[in-house]
């Protein structure tokens, strides 16, 4: 028992930390403003990544005739509603002529991402990692084997992204406010739903 408890308080103050610095890292006044930031971050990293990954299938980036080798071609984008921890966020998903374009971090289907992955890709913003750093953490994102053509396009569209937003001037003071619950399965109304207990609550 007590080991899962130490479990726990490792994971929560990974959590946290990442959220103090992610907030150093912007003006912040209030929780509509880190949600908003959250959700620019998200939105910024996986356009990115969709664009690298349609420059690699098609083989050369936009307005780089010269290096086209393919009938296939952009064809604008259209818009997808992701719903994240954040709430929703929408994004431009860039599209190709022949309808080919199978992305591998967002499937066409797929109107979602994992909590896992808006850590990993707001952990990349926070923190002032290396051009070697973000890629391997692009690799990690991905969970799959991409060539290290693909992961360089990637890391060229985000990195300009990610340091500008660790760039921005920082307040002299923030004010933060943490909250830290227990959650439980219960049985409400007939269902097993999942609620969480704030310790000053009597559980």
């Amino acid at each position: 028992m007590g080991k899962r408890r130490r479990r726990g308080t490792e994971e929560e103050e990974a959590r946290r930390e990442l959220i103090r610095e992610f907030i150093s890292a912007a003006n912040i006044q209030s929780m509509e403003d880190i949600h908003e930031l959250f959700k620019e971050a998200l939105a910024g990293f996986m356009e990115g990544s969709l664009e690298a990954e349609l420059d690699d299938e098609l083989g050369y980036e936009p307005y780089d005739v010269k290096n086209k080798n393919t009938e296939n071609s952009r064809n604008g984008h259209s818009k997808k509603t992701l719903r994240t921890s954040m709430g929703k966020v929408e994004i431009d998903v860039p599209r190709d002529r022949n309808g080919d374009f199978e992305p591998k971090i967002l499937p066409k289907n797929q109107t979602s991402i994992s909590q896992d992955m808006e850590n990993k890709i707001i952990s990349m913003y926070a923190k002032g990692m290396s051009t070697s750093d973000i890629e391997d953490h692009i690799r990690d994102i991905y969970g799959l084997e991409i060539s290290d053509t693909t992961v360089s396009r990637i890391t060229d569209k985000v990195l300009p992204v990610a340091r500008e937003w660790q760039q921005q001037p920082l307040e002299s003071v923030y004010a933060v406010v943490f909250l830290d619950a227990i959650h439980y399965h219960v049985r409400s109304e007939g269902q097993i739903v999942k609620k969480a207990c704030l310790h000053s609550n009597r559980c």
